[in-house]
């Protein structure tokens, strides 16, 4: 119960990370304020891991900032604080900067850029007030490294851990830690649209994780273990920090 009795939010919680994510946290005695686009997975997750009704679906679109501003205001008025935010949400499309659409520069970067900040410009002052709060955010292996046919995702992924870095130099005295995951090829619906982007069969996207120092994708279970390690008082003395969580995809 290493989470008991915190208020945890979490963006994009309907699905892959965040839906594991959110299940390990109610498991661990976190009330758990969840947010996404779609109601109805919005609610199954609420129902499936807190029938106590220890958990909220609040509908938000992190590239707006009155979703945002809402989504945490409506955590302090169901709980009475918030203690720790997992800024998940992202969006993504394989294109080349030739390919990649306005349309689609502007989403990926709002979503996984924008979000990231604006959820935090409005959980930071309630966490200061409290005197502690936790931020873990969702970047990317290709937030540490280039990768191909992702200029939007990488620069989205990039900008969120040097914006990590920075609010955790911003706020480390006032009793916040912020770190960021960096996930490597995860089974999550996300990678199967990958596949898809790219003209590849599953059994051909697959073949090659294969090639990676542990010869296979991770699970969202997998990444919501290490989620819940930033969260908790088990990484005390950690703020700043980039955690590659990539099977050693980045480390050749």
């Amino acid at each position: 119960m290493r989470l008991q009795d915190k208020v945890a939010l979490i963006t994009g919680g309907t699905s892959g990370i965040g839906k594991a994510t959110a299940e390990l946290f109610a498991r661990e005695g976190a009330k758990l304020v969840i947010t996404g686009r779609s109601d109805d997975r919005g609610r199954a997750v609420v129902d499936a891991i807190a029938p106590s009704g220890n958990a909220i679906f609040v509908h938000t679109d992190v590239a707006r900032a009155e979703d945002c501003r809402r989504a945490v205001e409506q955590s302090i008025d169901k709980f009475g604080r918030l203690d720790i935010l997992f800024n998940n949400a992202g969006v993504f499309y394989a294109h080349d900067a030739i390919e990649c659409t306005e349309e689609e520069w502007d989403q990926q970067i709002d979503v996984g850029l924008k979000g990231t900040f604006l959820m935090s410009k409005y959980a930071l002052p309630h966490m200061i007030r409290q005197g502690a709060g936790v931020i873990v955010n969702n970047s990317s292996g290709w937030g540490l490294v280039g990768g191909d046919k992702a200029v939007a995702y990488c620069a989205a992924k990039g900008g969120v851990v040097l914006l990590t870095k920075a609010m955790a130099i911003d706020h480390g005295r006032q009793g916040i830690r912020v770190n960021c995951i960096c996930p490597g090829d995860v089974d999550t619906p996300m990678l199967p649209q990958d596949a898809q982007f790219r003209g590849l069969r599953w059994e051909e996207y697959l073949a090659g994780a294969a090639n990676r120092p542990m010869g296979r994708v991770g699970t969202a279970e997998e990444i919501a273990k290490v989620v819940l390690f930033l969260a908790s008082d088990d990484s005390s003395f950690m703020t700043g920090a980039a955690v590659a969580v990539d099977g050693g995809g980045t480390a050749d």
